[in-house]
């Protein structure tokens, strides 16, 4: 029996399937490659022992995805496979919910098919929009209400997967769900492995690392009069390892007819300040740091409320050390500055 990781060859897939081979599990990732990396699933395979199976397949592909799962008896599935950018959603509406909500209609089809019987969802906090200060830290009853499409595909896609839940218990064919909505994900393997690379690169600290090595002439900091403590934005950044240990953690935990939802993160905000400051201790060199304008829809501060996962399966991150979070990031940038390119 096999596990199902969809999106394996992406930055928090790949780190999916390397802690389920490590766990001793069979392992199928399927990635279209457009924003995946082959180069990282090789990586992968060299230490998997042969079990490891890749296909550079479409999750859409419902047809495929039901006799890969049949093939291989897949019972669960990780579901990772997304486009995640904010910004290209709300200029690109369409290809996101082609690729995120139908895709994934796809993909749900095809575990009824082959009789699946759990399923984890890589969800995210973007369906929970601009929460007000009395959802801060957001709790997981806060409104989701997205603003951008993004967050409306990973939404639908929720309601689309309970539903299907809910009508399979109906017809005595009890399926378990969860929904992880999590923050702002950071960090590489500690090993070294494998890591971070986005095309192209939006996330804070490996931006700062770019800069570091000169790959970019400055970090541009949007906003320096927020309502925070420094003027910058706040954000929940939470391992890339820990929150692969939550999924884990939820797959182990599902039982028959489940119906789970826990928002992922360290409990706490680091500032856009502290995350530059933090980059320039690691690595021991200044850079070139720039202010710009506000962003529109980038509130003052998010970050998580963790304690329905702590109470519930007594999971917490165990990589709240921002040093830390950075210097695994800068160990695989050193290795690798052009990340999975040659």
């Amino acid at each position: 029996m096999s596990i199902l990781v969809t999106g394996g060859a992406g930055y928090i897939g790949s780190h999916a399937v390397q802690r389920l081979l490590r766990d001793g599990h069979k392992v199928v990732a399927v990635d279209n490659l457009f924003r995946g990396h082959a180069e990282a699933i090789d990586l992968l395979k060299e230490k998997a022992g042969g079990r490891l199976t890749f296909v550079a397949a479409d999750v859409g592909d419902r047809a495929l995805m039901a006799q890969l799962m049949a093939e291989h008896g897949v019972k669960t599935v990780l579901h990772f496979a997304a486009l995640a950018y904010v910004g290209e959603s709300v200029t690109q509406p369409l290809r996101y919910y082609r690729n995120n909500t139908a895709a994934s209609l796809s993909l749900i089809e095809a575990c009824d098919e082959a009789r699946v019987e759990k399923l984890v969802f890589s969800s995210t906090c973007a369906s929970y929009g601009e929460p007000s200060r009395e959802f801060i830290p957001i709790p997981e009853t806060c409104p989701q209400s997205p603003i951008n499409p993004y967050g409306w595909s990973k939404l639908h896609t929720e309601r689309m997967f309970m539903d299907y839940a809910t009508e399979a218990a109906r017809a005595g064919r009890p399926f378990a769900l969860a929904r992880l909505r999590y923050f702002n994900v950071a960090g590489s393997d500690r090993t070294g492995l494998i890591g971070e690379h986005h095309e192209p690169e939006t996330h804070l600290i490996p931006v700062c690392l770019q800069v570091v090595l000169g790959q970019r002439e400055a970090l541009t900091v949007f906003g320096t009069d927020y309502p925070t403590p420094d003027g910058t934005c706040i954000r929940d950044y939470v391992h890339v390892e820990d929150l692969v240990d939550a999924h884990v953690a939820v797959m182990n935990a599902l039982k028959p007819g489940d119906q789970r939802a826990y928002n992922l993160g360290i409990g706490r905000g680091y500032s856009v300040r502290q995350i530059i400051e933090s980059v320039k201790r690691v690595t021991g060199k200044d850079f070139a740091v720039k202010h710009g304008p506000r962003r529109p829809g980038d509130p003052p501060e998010l970050f998580a409320d963790p304690r329905k996962i702590k109470s519930e399966l007594n999971w917490s991150a165990s990589i709240t050390d921002l040093d830390e979070i950075v210097s695994s990031a800068w160990r695989w940038f050193q290795k690798h500055p052009t990340g999975y390119s040659r």
